[in-house]
């Protein structure tokens, strides 16, 4: 049976530690003994620990050699907000499959008052995005950016560009990928990307694509689009 994976909040040395409620989980809910062996990743890498403390705030490991991992191409996903509870299972199924970064973007059909609140929060999505990535045994969360506006002052990303299109007829993602490199991929919100949008994204070097005919909620698209795009950098 494989161990658990657990990604600490501090590493010195060969020692490492879970603390506050990161740690009540594994001391009260699981609870952990001294002498247990888990996965314990911290910076990337992963190892065995070995139990040595617990207390209702902090738990403490001993580590020692390394799990083998697999490393993970890098994929970031530029996923426009929407509403929060959809935006939530987006971040943590696409954690689950491996996105390397996650940039919420704020675009001209993203709701008001969503765009608001998404400052506040980030820190949320980043919990949620720290526990998919332990339950799927990652050696590290995505990054989860602050929110963007989506314009002509947002940091170019590296490695190819391409943004899913609603009014794209003839490209399709799993025909533009280039194998084994660094992918950017631009989900809109409800209604699509306007034409403006659209027209920035072009000026801005990004490819145009299609996920099918069909028309796929904003959530949906995001993760067909990360894990065709895995799929297709892996071969």
């Amino acid at each position: 049976m494989s161990r658990r994976r657990f990604i600490v909040d501090a590493v010195f040395a060969d020692r490492a530690e879970l603390t506050g409620a990161h740690a009540a989980h594994l001391s009260r809910v699981l609870r952990a003994q001294v002498g247990q062996e888990f996965d314990i990743a911290a910076e990337g890498r992963v190892r065995r620990g070995r139990v040595v403390h617990v207390s209702a705030d902090r738990v403490e490991f001993e580590l020692g050699e390394d799990v083998p991992s697999e490393a993970m191409l890098p994929v970031t996903l530029y996923l426009s907000i929407i509403k929060f509870d959809r935006m939530e299972w987006a971040i943590e199924k696409c954690t689950e499959l491996g996105v390397a970064r996650i940039v919420p973007v704020i675009a001209a059909r993203t709701e008001t008052h969503l765009a608001a609140a998404a400052v506040r929060r980030v820190e949320r999505w980043q919990r949620l995005a720290l526990q998919a990535s332990e339950q799927s045994r990652r050696p590290a969360p995505p990054e989860i950016t602050l929110p963007v506006k989506l314009n002509s002052k947002m940091p170019p990303p590296e490695g190819q560009r391409i943004v899913l299109a609603e009014t794209e007829r003839t490209v399709s993602l799993k025909n533009v990928v280039e194998p084994a490199s660094a992918i950017s991929l631009a989900i809109g919100p409800e209604g699509g990307w306007t034409e403006e949008e659209l027209k920035l994204f072009e000026a801005e070097g990004w490819t145009s694509a299609s996920l099918g005919p069909t028309i796929l909620r904003t959530e949906t698209a995001a993760i067909v689009a990360v894990a065709a795009a895995l799929i297709c950098e892996s071969q």
